[in-house]
């Protein structure tokens, strides 16, 4: 277990998909949030749906990216495949207004990036109702 890991959250482990072509982002986001939870890399939303059905996740994230390629709709589909899941976007502005677009859109939060090990944490906890 990593230093700063609550090992309350540790015990109540959460699955998650991290959904992003770039493999290093993907990698590096579960590198962030493996100690706490169950954590998987999904290279493609149909990746996820298809685990999914065996192991539904508690959260997917999500690339901007394939946000701003799939439309709006986008997220609304996620919640009709994948119930019970929140979602998280990470976007790459906090200036651009795409971040409140998404939680318009259906979205449970944002990560801005530069994405740091304690913001990302915190964040996925307050998300799975760990703070």
């Amino acid at each position: 277990m990593q230093i700063g890991v609550e090992t309350s959250t540790a015990v109540d482990n959460k699955r998650i998909f991290v959904v992003d072509e770039n493999e290093i982002i993907r990698a590096a986001v579960q590198f962030m949030l493996h100690d706490e939870n169950e954590t998987h890399e999904a290279p493609s939303l149909d990746w996820a749906y298809d685990k999914a059905r065996d192991w539904p996740p508690d959260l997917i994230i999500l690339a901007e990216a394939l946000v701003r390629e799939r439309g709006s709709g986008l997220l609304k589909e996620i919640a009709e495949r994948v119930p019970d899941t929140k979602i998280l976007v990470i976007v790459d502005s906090a200036t651009d207004g795409f971040g409140k677009q998404c939680l318009a859109d259906g979205a449970d939060g944002v990560l801005i990036k530069p994405l740091t090990i304690e913001f990302v944490r915190r964040k996925v906890d307050v998300l799975l109702g760990r703070r």
